[in-house]
């Protein structure tokens, strides 16, 4: 029987007596301490001497900070399988993704009748474990409606599946004969019998079963984890039978169960700390030293899983990918995967998703890359309202692992962020040292994807764009080269990634200068729009006359059922000056008739505060466009636009102020003397009617901020980079990456020849 290269475990098997309640508590906590992987707990519900197994296993988790617990194994028929997924799934959460399931069809059948369980013969019960496994793994399954089984032990009617692991919980059976052994191989992710009652032959046998089983199930044999209970052990001197002697003879009895029977975890039933002591930080290394030198001399790898195997794309070289990336690299099939998908507003199916957590693996990821028949993305966070950090089919670089916040100087306000770090993060960090950086309004964006293109935040009239404030940057060029921008090297390209970043490389790491900032005024006013076009041109002047330490966005959304149309705006004050925030805030006020209105001191962490949760994609479209004020007709085709039903909401964001203070060839960014960004959201099925009412606006825009546009048409090129801007992020691209490697992202095209370049 071969080694199926699965990584090894080294576990205890506890019982939970009752009379000592916190027995198994010690227990796990020892055998964490000695380096083992995993504490599993017997579990009969029926029994009155023992603890319940489940609150036990939560009581360890919380006890705990490294070890996997589970269930060694769970009594199914007493435990209905929605209940036991919610179950795992909350330890699991709650553990950081440390619970695995182990679980058993249900021995003992007269004590679960008389806990109130189903009286079912053997066959049905085996039924009824197959039908749980299908169950708990649709209720993990988050992706996909409402639940429904209608099986024979179980029925389920439009459950809502949820809450979601947080990682691939693997199912283990408990099973010694035919059906359940041939359950285990088609359906299960891990074989989990007792030494007591599983001999040499019957071994064999047994693991022979279980691979026919997975190969008739279109799976391959390494797909189940081979794990093994062991009941009676003991470290001595002399050889009294199977780990019942010496460390060496445990260290060459083990090894072998893994290089010739496949089994690759250990759960042991002796309850002292010691023997866990020398079990964890004496036999598993030495065991694992040998199999890991075995495995190298026979090239035994670790196993891809079918589920990932038959979901691979055309184009894709998976097995060329570098070593560095291969281990932490995300495909189709994989639990992770839901996680990495999409963008907020794009819905993706990439082909590989590479999570390099070095620029050195930037390097290699971007050159692998290259060399693959498919779409190339780039995603920091992926907010990007374009939604150009995923693909079909394709390869995404995904840079969160590249979280790095380090404060370089405080007094000076110079800080290093990583490409990959989230700015509700950065604000935390940057608010413990008296700094703050202007960033967006929602804490979720990425540092890269803000940092390279604008950062419209709520700190920009006082303090200027995200880009004004970036001084140096590590970049990943499209052959591979690794190079630092700043003023003093490599001055063309830092020009060109502060505004138009995303189409020369990927930029690793930032380096800004902060300002002092303390807490701020954020204020909330939320406006009557039954006359909307009124609202939207006074609250423009209005914050045109206001100090530059206001920053005011406005959303305003049409009339829903018998509500009215409204418009809402969120304005921060960037000082802790009540009186002069209130009489900026109040003067806002006379924008419209006021339905709400409230304000508050908060550190600029608490405005641009990140609820979490992964991106689950979308269809909207959105338009884009900047202006230097909102005039009577820009505001009533606004207000038109949102009237007509196109779009479900209307944004506009102040600018102004600091930002018009650089100079429009100081970067990339060249809109220097607009006030206000416009934005208007929409269905993808309505997408043609919102572009035939923008078309009409289009005539009174004055350039566009990319990040808020969804279409990606060349001719937004020349919104966004008017000449000789464009011009110059030709000749660079030229210079950069000439083959147009970074060209989803509104690719800038090179320039055609060196005459046009120069």
């Amino acid at each position: 029987m071969p080694d199926y290269g699965h990584e090894l475990m080294f576990g205890t098997f506890t019982t939970p007596s009752a009379k000592d309640p916190q027995h198994a508590v010690i227990i796990a906590q020892a055998a964490e301490a000695a380096g083992l992987d995993a504490v599993t707990i017997q579990d009969h519900p029926y029994n009155s001497d023992f603890l319940d197994t489940y609150t036990l296993l939560t009581w360890i988790a919380a006890k705990t900070s490294r070890i996997r617990v589970a269930a060694n194994v769970t009594n199914l028929p007493l435990r209905p399988p929605v209940v036991l997924a919610k179950a795992a799934a909350s330890i699991d959460l709650l553990s950081g993704g440390r619970f695995e399931m182990g679980l058993g069809a249900g021995g003992f059948a007269d004590a679960i009748k008389a806990a109130g369980g189903p009286e079912l013969s053997a066959g049905q019960r085996v039924d009824a474990l197959e039908e749980a496994i299908e169950i708990m793994r649709s209720v993990w399954d988050t992706s996909r409606a409402g639940l429904r089984h209608n099986g024979e032990h179980y029925q389920i009617n439009g459950l809502r599946r949820g809450p979601r692991p947080a990682h691939e919980i693997g199912i283990w059976l408990g099973a010694y004969k035919p059906r359940m052994l041939r359950l285990t191989g088609a359906k299960a992710d891990g074989w989990l019998p007792s030494w007591d009652y599983l001999k040499s032959p019957t071994m064999v046998e047994s693991n022979a079963m279980i691979d026919e089983a997975a190969i008739a199930a279109g799976r391959q044999p390494s797909d189940i984890k081979r794990l093994l209970n062991i009941g009676r052990s003991a470290i001595q001197s002399d050889d009294s039978g199977f780990l019942q002697g010496p460390a060496s003879q445990w260290v060459e009895q083990l090894s072998e169960l893994i290089l010739e029977h496949g089994f690759s975890g250990f759960f042991f039933g002796g309850d002292g700390p010691d023997l866990l002591r020398v079990i964890g930080q004496e036999i598993a290394p030495e065991v694992r030293s040998v199999v890991s030198k075995a495995r190298a001399g026979s090239g035994v790898v670790a196993p891809r899983p079918s589920a990932v195997l038959s979901k691979r794309m055309e184009g894709i070289d998976y097995d060329s990918l570098p070593p560095a990336l291969a281990d932490r690299a995300i495909e189709p099939g994989d639990f992770r995967y839901e996680g990495v998908r999409h963008s907020y507003i794009w819905s993706g199916r990439p082909g590989l998703v590479m999570t390099p957590e070095t620029p050195e693996e930037v390097s290699a990821a971007v050159l692998y890359a290259r060399a693959q028949s498919v779409p190339l993305s780039v995603r920091s966070g992926g907010h990007g309202i374009s939604g150009r950090s995923t693909n079909r089919g394709g390869i995404v670089i995904d840079l969160g692992a590249l979280n790095g916040i380090e404060v370089l100087d405080a007094q000076s306000g110079l800080v290093r962020l990583g490409a990959g770090a989230r700015w509700s993060e950065v604000a935390a960090k940057l608010g413990e040292h008296g700094l703050a950086m202007s960033s967006g309004d929602y804490g979720g964006v990425g540092v890269g994807g803000l940092a390279t293109a604008g950062g419209v935040g709520y700190l920009a009239r006082k303090f200027g764009l995200t880009i004004d404030h970036v001084v140096a940057a590590e970049i990943v060029l499209a052959d591979g080269r690794i190079v630092r921008v700043d003023k003093d090297n490599e001055p063309d390209l830092l020009w060109a990634i502060r505004g138009a970043g995303g189409n020369f490389g990927i930029v690793t790491s930032f380096e800004l200068e902060a300002y002092p900032l303390g807490n701020v005024i954020q204020a909330i006013q939320v406006f009557d729009g039954a006359d909307m076009a009124s609202v939207l041109e006074r609250w423009g002047a209005l914050v045109e006359a206001s100090p530059r330490e206001l920053t005011s966005f406005l959303m305003a959304v049409p009339g829903r059922a018998e509500q009215g149309p409204m418009a809402q705006a969120i304005s921060v004050y960037a000082g802790e000056d009540t009186d002069a925030a209130a009489e900026a805030i109040n003067a806002l006020g006379d924008a419209g008739p006021i339905l709400d209105q409230r304000a508050y001191l908060t550190p600029y962490a608490g405005v641009v505060a990140h609820p979490g949760g992964e991106h689950r994609g979308g269809s909207a479209v959105i338009r884009s466009g900047l202006v230097d004020h909102i005039t009577p007709d820009i505001a009533a085709r606004l207000s038109g636009i949102l009237a007509s039903g196109v779009a479900n909401l209307v944004q506009i964001r102040s600018v102004g102020g600091a930002v018009n203070d650089v100079s429009a060839d100081a970067m990339a960014y060249p809109h220097r003397t607009q006030n206000f960004s416009l934005t208007a959201a929409g269905s993808r099925g309505r997408a043609d009617l919102l572009d035939a009412q923008w078309a009409e606006l289009r005539p009174l825009l004055k350039g566009m901020y990319l990040n808020f546009e969804t279409d990606t048409h060349p001719d937004r090129l020349a919104e966004a980079f008017p000449e000789p801007t464009l011009s110059r992020l030709r000749a660079l691209k030229r210079r950069y990456d000439p083959d147009n490697v970074f060209n989803l992202n509104f690719p800038i095209p090179p320039a055609e020849n060196l005459r046009e370049a120069s």
